[in-house]
């Protein structure tokens, strides 16, 4: 792979030394599949996101190619080959394919994209690119979003391409556009939350022309689809560094059209958190909330640490005795968690988990000293239901006090909280609280067909079991006659 910059042989030759590497292990497929593409007359390289991680040493199993055959003919090379084949993206010159092949004595599945020499732009109205072809690599790597992603590697015989330096800005961690930048976001302006995105997976900085740019044509972001924002969204929210992407949104105005509910608490002050704003006490709680998760990033868990605190501007009050008020900011919260998650086209699932649980995210609160009941404590996990785990880090994570007496007391309450919710699960099953008799059972007591007075019933005898505990079917059966006697 010949060197692309002299200047800086030391650096560039370690970054070398890891891309070739890296380029060894996939090349069992990515030559194999070269040389189908050669024989059928055709060039084929490595690009974009592919070449960069190899020069970082964490290529993986996803796998970029560009070419000058048109997706018709890529289909025509690719299926007797691949494992699988998909043509989703094939009105943007994508063909997309599965290859299961052994490498270094392991079977392993590679997913891999080869995408025609294209050119995209938009329209100043259209939220869709137009595409065009082209018919060298030169040309496709210049429509490429930055400098880092505009590189390519050609198969098989391994040649480098960086005609734009990409290379250098790897190794100095910034990221460049390959021409201008107003020209690069005009062609396509999701490109302004690429470059956050970017900042946060790599912890790369983000060149200052580059960041003017995106202040400048913030409102360019604007006809860009609801989806494409929200899928750039959750990479960012979802990658190593998520605070650098998201005040890189703030700082250009770009949060304030796709997620404004973010930069309205820069202006507010919590009041149990004087020394910070919202804002910052937000971007904590996402960090601390990120050092608690045990399987890899949770959206869910991201999201609420993000949104748990928006109700706060709608439900600021100044008090008589100087103090700020937020009543009910959790509720309001949830509201507007709702509204904004299903305006970015999130699944109906995750905007009701994530906006139950900025509504529960203060219900902590009133354990104070550990005063609560067993019935409290069984509703905290009946309303909490499969999200409790989540409730008890999202808790957790919302302790940002630098006082560290006061710290240290609302974890140990919350510990005590967590063993006693564990005490009463050995008792009596409480992830699945039902009332002591079921929907049957209570038609057969009261000797009635199915009806609301059922439901009635029914809510009835869960409370009783959220207050008593788990009760004998005669005393169940007992009580709800009773019940039903003072009801008739």
């Amino acid at each position: 792979m010949p060197n692309a910059n002299e200047d800086n042989p030391r650096a560039l030759s370690h970054a070398q030394s890891r891309a070739v590497s890296e380029l060894l292990r996939v090349s069992p497929v990515a030559d194999d599949l070269a040389r189908r593409f050669q024989e059928a007359g055709f060039s084929l390289a490595l690009v974009g996101g592919s070449v960069r991680d190899a020069l970082l040493g964490r290529l993986g199993n996803d796998l970029d190619f560009t070419t000058d055959a048109r997706p018709e003919d890529v289909l025509k090379i690719v299926r007797p080959w691949a494992d699988a084949v998909w043509e989703v993206g094939i009105a943007f010159g994508t063909v997309g394919c599965q290859k299961d092949a052994r490498v270094n004595g392991a079977e392993q599945r590679f997913q891999i994209e080869v995408t025609t020499y294209r050119s995209e732009a938009y329209d100043r109205t259209s939220r869709k690119p137009e595409v065009s072809y082209g018919d060298s690599i030169e040309e496709d790597l210049v429509r490429r979003d930055f400098t880092v992603n505009a590189m390519a590697v050609a198969l098989p015989e391994k040649e480098f391409i960086d005609p734009h330096g990409g290379l250098d800005d790897l190794s100095e961690r910034v990221l460049r556009t390959p021409g201008t930048p107003e020209e690069s976001f005009s062609d396509d302006p999701l490109r302004m939350m690429r470059a956050a995105r970017f900042a946060a997976q790599l912890d790369f900085d983000v060149a200052p022309d580059v960041v003017a740019a995106m202040t400048a044509m913030a409102e360019r972001i604007d006809i860009v689809s609801a989806e494409r924002i929200r899928d750039e969204l959750n990479k960012l929210i979802l990658s190593a560094h998520p605070r650098k992407g998201l005040a890189l949104l703030v700082d250009t105005g770009l949060a304030a059209r796709v997620l404004p509910e973010l930069p309205a608490l820069r202006l507010e002050r919590d009041e149990h958190h004087r020394h910070k704003d919202v804002y910052d006490h937000t971007l904590i709680v996402l960090e601390q909330a990120m050092d608690l998760e045990t399987d890899g990033p949770d959206l869910t868990l991201r999201l609420a640490a993000l949104l748990h605190d928006i109700g706060k501007p709608r439900t600021r009050r100044f008090e008589e005795d100087g103090r700020v008020s937020f009543h009910h900011h959790e509720v309001v919260g949830a509201k507007m968690t709702k509204k904004r998650m299903t305006a970015l086209k999130y699944s109906n699932e995750l905007v009701k988990d994530v906006s139950r649980l900025v509504e529960l995210h203060l219900r902590f609160h009133g354990y104070g000293t550990g005063e609560w009941t067993d019935s409290a404590v069984r509703r905290y996990v009946r309303d909490a239901g499969p999200l409790l785990e989540r409730l008890h880090k999202l808790t957790r994570s919302d302790c940002t006090t630098r006082n560290k007496r006061k710290a240290n007391a609302l974890s140990r309450a919350y510990d005590g909280l967590e063993e006693r919710i564990a005490r009463l699960k050995e008792q009596e099953e409480l992830d699945a609280i039902r009332p002591d008799l079921d929907g049957n059972e209570i038609m057969e007591v009261l000797g009635v067909g199915p009806g609301p007075v059922i439901g009635k019933a029914y809510k009835f005898l869960l409370e009783l079991r959220l207050e008593n505990g788990p009760m004998e079917r005669d005393a169940a059966i007992a009580a709800l006659k009773e019940w039903w006697a003072a009801e008739s």
